[in-house]
C-alpha cells in the first residue's frame, strides 16, 4: 500500500506598507486626577449690543430735557393780598404824607433744589420818587414749594415839596397814584455750588383819599 503526501501550503503574500501615519500617544501623567480648564474667547451677543445702543440713544435724547429741568431759575413773586391801612395828606406847615400799606407776598420756588433768600425789600413811590421802603429777614423755600411773607410799608411825614403841583391835582381828583416794588435776593444751593437769584414784582395802585380804599391795583413781574 503506497502512501501519498500533500503538497505544502503556499506562503502568505508579503505585507504591503500602510498609507496612513500614526503619531504615538504621549505618555499618561502619573497623576490621574489632574483637571483641565478650557478658556474660550468672550464675544458679546447681538442682543446685548442692541441694548447698549438703545441706552445710548435714549441718553442722547433725554439729556436736553434733564438739563432743562435741573437748570436753576429765578423764583416767582406774587402779591396775593394788599391792604391800605391809612393815607393822610398834611398841608401845613408844609406838604407831607403819611401812609401804611400791608402786603402778603407769595414766593414760589420752581426748581428741584431748595431756595434760601437773604432779604426781601419792598418800597413805595409816588410818580417815580421813592418815598420809603422796608426790609425783612431771609427765609427758606423747599424745592418746588411756596412760602408766604407779610410786609408793611410805613410812610411817616414824608416831604413832597418837589411834587406839590402834581399832588394837588391828584388830591383835587380824589385819587393818588402810588407804585410799589418788591424784590427778593437769594441763592440756590446745588451740591457745593451756589447760584445767585433775584426776582422783582411791581404794582401800580390808585388810592382814593376820601374813603381810604384802593381804586385800582395792577401788579406784574419784572
Amino acid at each position: 500500500m503506497s502512501s501519498s503526501k500533500r503538497p505544502p501550503p503556499p506562503p502568505p503574500p508579503p505585507l504591503q506598507p500602510s498609507p496612513f501615519y500614526y503619531t504615538p500617544l504621549p505618555p499618561q501623567p502619573q497623576d490621574d486626577h489632574q483637571d483641565y480648564v478650557v478658556l474660550l474667547p468672550y464675544r458679546p451677543t447681538s442682543r446685548r449690543c442692541m441694548l447698549c445702543l438703545a441706552s445710548l440713544i435714549m441718553m442722547i435724547i433725554l439729556s436736553p430735557l434733564i438739563i432743562y429741568i435741573s437748570w436753576p431759575s429765578d423764583p416767582d413773586l406774587k402779591i396775593v393780598r394788599m391792604r391800605l391801612n391809612r393815607v393822610r395828606i398834611h398841608r401845613s406847615p408844609r406838604l407831607l404824607i403819611d401812609a401804611s400799606i400791608s402786603l402778603t407776598i407769595k414766593v414760589r420756588n420752581p426748581d428741584i433744589y431748595s431756595l434760601g433768600y437773604q432779604t426781601l425789600d419792598a418800597s413805595v413811590g409816588y410818580r417815580g420818587k421813592d418815598l420809603g421802603y422796608m426790609r425783612s429777614d431771609g427765609g427758606h423755600v423747599r424745592a418746588l414749594g411756596s412760602s408766604y411773607m407779610d410786609a408793611e410799608l410805613e410812610l411817616e411825614s414824608v416831604d413832597l415839596l418837589t411834587d406839590v403841583v402834581d399832588l394837588l391835582e391828584d388830591l383835587a381828583k380824589g385819587t393818588v397814584p402810588f407804585d410799589t416794588v418788591t424784590e427778593i435776593t437769594g441763592q440756590l444751593g446745588l451740591l457745593f455750588l451756589e447760584f445767585p437769584l433775584k426776582a422783582k414784582v411791581s404794582c401800580e395802585i390808585l388810592v382814593n383819599t376820601r374813603n381810604q380804599t384802593f381804586v385800582r391795583k395792577n401788579c406784574h413781574p419784572e
